[in-house]
């Protein structure tokens, strides 16, 4: 299992160096967890219906005993779900994933981009009652900069970030210097890991500025809020909110219609229709989320391109999208993205599933035999096993022997994650080069294919740091293309993320960037009845 912790007594803890797992996400059995049933407990019957106007109940997928509350180290579902109630970044992004405006009002960069100010909005406070301050913004920023353990969305700002020069302008200005031009820093604290905290932060007692306020966390269980009452931007509707870990889809679905849970996230999209038909209601939103086949470009046979382009031939990826994700998801490039303004996937020459053709490069690099064996986990979400037997079909068809090897979340997640020769994972929406920063380049905390090209480092450093947006456009376009052809990612569709809505529900509306219209459960409302 990762070195992760949940809670400390240390306050402003946060998670050794060494952790390297973003999502340790646990595999889905076929009946009921016993975290599962543990959190239901208290909840084994319908709602009444003052029960549902004061409380609402999310079933969240995946989850464990190191579940965290975190800040900038969120994990799992639950730990997603659970941060984005008590923790806002200063930028943000709306339903079409366009940045705007969160915690600052404004952000702006100086003339070369090595110094960002960001101006905090009037009358914000954290749950104690206590005015953000610019002070505020200063301790999170050297948090979440900490060269030993720095965020992981961050991780290529820490080396160049000039922490002594950084400070408080005054009680509502922050000011970020670096030592290097990132030109593109209003949109990387966007993220939704990247939450302001106070000067006083405590792990085991969390404050922040969301919607709801903490109140109990069990990890591997349930998380439980209340309405804070003080919050800048939408009220939320309900006094309670209560977050659940599901480690079964069968058990999350049977809850949510037995009126035990009002929502839940990543609804297998095979059930979508059944639900309709059982009183719910789906809420699919089109993301730029991806499940892709990973293969590591220093490790045999896929240190030969010739293999690598041949893999890319032999997914029939129209049939990923119909079988393994049922119809909700569009055939990707092998290119990441695809909402950012200079994305080019689409432009690109379309890899077709080609078993001639991938007979043929195999053959040139000596491996007319291949056989490999891909890692995959139910832990890595809707789509992931599926799509690996289906490419056990698919490569059949050229003579390779691919041998899947399901092992449980904890372990996929655990020690070995990022060293599996040939393996899956899972991502979110992300603009390009975060993106890039967090998988594909050297020092990318999270990669899985071990790429590393010296041109295509050079063009993301480039690009981060140019603020010429047509010479911007021409890096990223010449890196995706490195990518599509010489990359170790086989990203073959996007998910339309599904999920779950009671109805008794109203108030939630798709969003491109998380589950659960980015798990805004203050947006949601109770569906008045008579």
């Amino acid at each position: 299992m990762p070195n992760d912790v949940a809670a400390s007594s240390t306050p402003g803890a946060r998670r050794p160096a060494s952790t390297l797992s973003r999502r340790r996400v646990l595999g889905l059995g076929a009946a009921l967890g016993g975290a599962s049933a543990l959190s239901l407990a208290g909840c084994s019957t319908a709602p009444s219906s003052d029960a549902v106007t004061s409380q609402l109940i999310h079933g969240a997928t995946g989850g464990g005993l190191k579940d965290t509350v975190d800040p900038h180290f969120p994990v799992t579902f639950p730990d997603i779900a659970r941060c984005t109630q008590l923790y806002e970044p200063l930028m943000r992004f709306n339903a079409a994933y366009e940045v705007e405006p969160g915690l600052a009002e404004s952000a702006e960069m100086n003339a070369d981009g090595t110094e960002w100010t960001f101006r905090l909005r009037q009358g914000v406070t954290f749950h104690n009652g206590r005015p953000v301050t610019g002070e505020d913004v200063k301790f999170s920023f050297e948090r979440m900069l900490d060269p030993k353990n720095p965020a992981a969305y961050l991780s290529d700002v820490a080396p160049i970030a000039d922490l002594s020069a950084c400070k408080a302008l005054d009680a509502r200005t922050y000011k970020l210097v670096l030592k290097e031009p990132y030109t593109i820093m209003d949109r990387v604290v966007a993220a939704y890991s990247l939450g302001i905290i106070p000067t006083d932060f405590n792990l085991n007692k969390p404050v922040g500025t969301g919607p709801w306020k903490f109140e109990k966390f069990v990890p591997g269980q349930r998380s439980v809020f209340s309405r804070f009452d003080g919050y800048w931007d939408v009220q939320a509707s309900y006094d309670e909110l209560v977050i659940l870990d599901f480690a079964d889809d069968a058990a999350k679905v049977n809850a949510l219609l037995a009126g035990q849970l009002q929502t839940v996230d990543s609804l297998p999209a095979y059930l979508a229709g059944s639900i309709e038909r059982q009183g719910a209601r789906t809420l699919v939103s089109e993301t730029g989320g991806w499940v892709p086949f990973t293969m590591r470009v220093d490790t045999a046979p896929f240190n030969d391109v010739r293999v690598r382009q041949a893999m890319r031939m032999l997914v029939d990826r129209k049939q990923m999208i119909d079988q393994a994700l049922n119809g909700f998801g569009r055939v990707a490039n092998d290119v990441y993205s695809p909402f950012d303004p200079d994305y080019i996937g689409d432009q690109l020459p379309q890899h077709e599933y080609d078993p001639e053709h991938a007979k043929a490069l195999l053959r040139q690099a000596g491996h007319s035999d291949l056989q490999v064996e891909l890692v995959t986990s139910s832990g890595i979400g809707a789509g992931a096993v599926e799509s690996a037997n289906l490419i056990v079909q698919q490569a059949a068809k050229a003579g390779v022997k691919v041998r899947v090897n399901k092992v449980d979340g904890s372990i996929f997640y655990g020690d070995q994650y990022l060293t599996w020769p040939f393996a899956q994972d899972f991502w979110y929406t992300r603009l390009y080069i975060p993106q890039a920063v967090a998988c594909a380049v050297k020092t990318a905390p999270y990669n899985e294919t071990h790429f590393e090209h010296p041109r295509f480092t050079q063009l993301i450093d480039a690009a981060r740091s140019t603020t010429d947006e047509a010479r911007r456009r021409r890096y990223l376009q010449e890196a995706q293309e490195i990518e599509h052809n010489e990359g170790g990612l086989i990203i073959w569709g996007f998910k339309n993320q599904v999920d779950a809505v009671s109805q008794f529900v109203t108030g939630l509306k798709p969003y491109r960037e998380l589950p659960m219209a980015s798990f805004h459960f203050n947006h949601a409302k109770p569906v008045e009845t008579r």
